[in-house]
């Protein structure tokens, strides 16, 4: 009977300092593990969140769940920070341009132009 050598685990998941602010990703790419998770706690299967990122696996996709689950907590309170660091810039800097264009009423924005 011959058996095959079995494959190292392949890492899925890291916090890279440097990188989306050391918060979790998947590895190689600037995603989130609460990107996948609010998508997930949205409704979306597995498969629905490949079509959002066609590049993953099924693979990162549950990794990013299963590591979510077992970092609910942290994960939560860190998308919490990032939300309050959010509105405090927001506060700060007023809107954007895009945010001023838009709020403008006399901006009119044609979705069938071709220009």
């Amino acid at each position: 009977m011959s058996t095959a050598p079995i494959a190292q685990p392949k890492q899925h998941v890291a916090s890279t300092p440097g990188v989306c602010g050391g918060r979790p990703c998947i590895v190689g790419t600037r995603i989130r593990v609460v990107d996948i998770a609010v998508r997930s706690q949205s409704g979306m299967s597995p498969d629905e969140i490949l079509n959002d990122f066609p590049h993953l696996t099924l693979g990162d996709v549950y990794a990013a769940l299963s590591y979510y689950c077992d970092n609910q907590k942290t994960i939560d309170e860190q998308a919490v920070d990032d939300e309050r660091l959010v509105e405090e810039l927001r506060q700060r800097t007023g809107p954007g341009p895009l945010e001023e264009m838009l709020a403008d009423p006399s901006t009119q924005i044609h979705k069938d132009s071709k220009t």
